[in-house]
Formats: C-alpha cells, sequence, structure tokens
C-alpha cells in the first residue's frame, strides 16, 4: 500500500483539463488529500469559478491516478469556501503559463465581505505580451477558450495571446 505521501505525490501531477500544462497543484486548485488509517483517500478541490465545466474532469482524473496508484477509496470533495483566486497559482503555475504564452494574472483586487458591488465600467487591465514582453496590448474579447482568460493582441509584436483573467 502507498503512503500519505504518495498519495498528495500522485495528486499533485494531475493536470487540469482546460489548461493541461498545469497541474491542479500549480493551479492552486487542490485543498488537501488526506489518507485514514483504513488506505481511504479524501482529496478536497475549489473550483476556480462557479459553475466551472472542467470539474467532473477534474475529480475523474484525481480518481483515475488514485486508483492506478493501488487506492480503493478515494472520495473528492468540493468545497467553495474561500472562493478560489488568481493568487493562489504558483510561481512554477506562472512560468509555465508564460512558457506558453499565456500572460499570468496581476494580483486579484482585494474586496471586503458581504455583497460584490456591481460596476457597470469595463475592467482595465494592463498586460504585458508574454511573447515580446510589450506592455502595448488590447482586448480583442472579454472572454477567450475558457470564461477565465481573455483574448488579447500585442500593438508591437501583433501576435494574439490569452490572459487568465485576475479573480
Amino acid at each position: 500500500m502507498t503512503t500519505v505521501i504518495d498519495a498528495r505525490v500522485i495528486a499533485e501531477l494531475v493536470t487540469d483539463p482546460e489548461l493541461p500544462m498545469l497541474t491542479l497543484a500549480d493551479l492552486g486548485v487542490l485543498r488537501s488529500v488526506d489518507v485514514d488509517a483504513g488506505g481511504a483517500v479524501t482529496v478536497t478541490i475549489t473550483p476556480t469559478y462557479s459553475g466551472c465545466p472542467a470539474m467532473d474532469a477534474m475529480r475523474d482524473d484525481l480518481r483515475r491516478s488514485l486508483y492506478a496508484a493501488g487506492y480503493s477509496t478515494v472520495d473528492v470533495r468540493t468545497v467553495l469556501s474561500p472562493a478560489w483566486s488568481t493568487d493562489w497559482i504558483t510561481e512554477t503555475g506562472r512560468a509555465k503559463l508564460a512558457e506558453h504564452g499565456i500572460a499570468t494574472p496581476g494580483p486579484a483586487r482585494k474586496r471586503a465581505a458581504g455583497p460584490i458591488p456591481l460596476t457597470l465600467q469595463p475592467v482595465q487591465r494592463r498586460v504585458s505580451c508574454p511573447l515580446c514582453g510589450s506592455p502595448d496590448t488590447e482586448e480583442l474579447s472579454e472572454f477567450s477558450a475558457t470564461a477565465c482568460k481573455a483574448l488579447r493582441r500585442c500593438r508591437g509584436c501583433r501576435e494574439p495571446f490569452e490572459h487568465v483573467k485576475e479573480i
């Protein structure tokens, strides 16, 4: 039988279905991995946003990897509080995004507890090109291949790129 450490290591190797260059640990959605005295594994994850369509794939991939490692009982739980933030993306994860031409998010805005105020103004982001480093970029679409990314273009090198939005 594998050990508690092995279960954590195995879970940390599972990649995100939408950003396969990142592991769930890199992305910051992997919250905890616990193994009880009987060898049952409980994995806790937090979605990047409520309604994330990749959650079923994440759960399935975690179960499949842990079953393949010899664990017979695997429970994957979802927790929503505290809500995930792009601040949870690790430095390794940020480096991997940049290596793949995806602009990394800046710091998420801090908000007080309670209702989120409605802002009718578009969010203005300063995003440098991950390819040439130019700060002169423009947003082409608020949404890209996934809801948590925007499509941008560099005015310097003229290349399009995706940007993980600050959440």
